[in-house]
């Protein structure tokens, strides 16, 4: 082996200092610069992407918040007309309640009259049924028929008693 004779150590260690310093000298100029101009590019674009993606986080947040805000703004708006619909809703069934209640007041009222009507009406037929069945009555158990105007007196006299 070549390696271990003596005599070739010099040349050998001669030439390992010439190869690597041609490696050296072509990784310094060559290699690294190329190596560090695209470490270089990948850095400024990973920054550039990270600025971007900052300023659509950005755009995103607010467009959400201006979501968020008329969303709110619209249910607001439809609460309002909800609850305005609902006030509506109820004037109009208390306007109709009242109009129903004076109609029903108004039919009792003239309900109550014709009972009144029907019970004098009722009360006058009663007096001259009374007053003609008093003067059968009489007829019958004494054998004399009692006139008319008496017979409607006695009647009146026995109502108020």
């Amino acid at each position: 082996m070549p390696q271990l004779v003596p005599s070739d150590w010099l040349p050998q260690l001669i030439w390992l200092a010439i190869t690597f310093g041609i490696l050296y000298v072509l990784m310094a100029k060559v290699a690294l610069p190329r190596v560090g101009s695209v470490l270089e590019t990948r850095r400024n674009r990973i920054q550039s992407d990270l600025q971007t993606a900052d300023e659509l986080r950005r755009a995103t947040e607010e467009a959400i918040a201006s979501y968020e805000q008329a969303l709110a703004e619209a249910k607001q708006k439809a609460h309002a007309i909800a609850q305005e619909a609902r006030d509506e809703l109820n004037a109009e069934l208390n306007a109709e309640r009242e109009k129903l209640e004076s109609d029903l007041s108004e039919k009792a009222k003239a309900a109550e009259a014709r009972i009144h009507e029907a019970k004098s009406s009722a009360l006058k037929e009663v007096d001259g049924i009374a007053t003609e069945v008093a003067s059968d009555l009489v007829d019958k158990l004494i054998g004399v028929s009692p006139s008319k105007a008496e017979t409607e007196k006695a009647v009146a006299a026995a109502r108020q008693n």
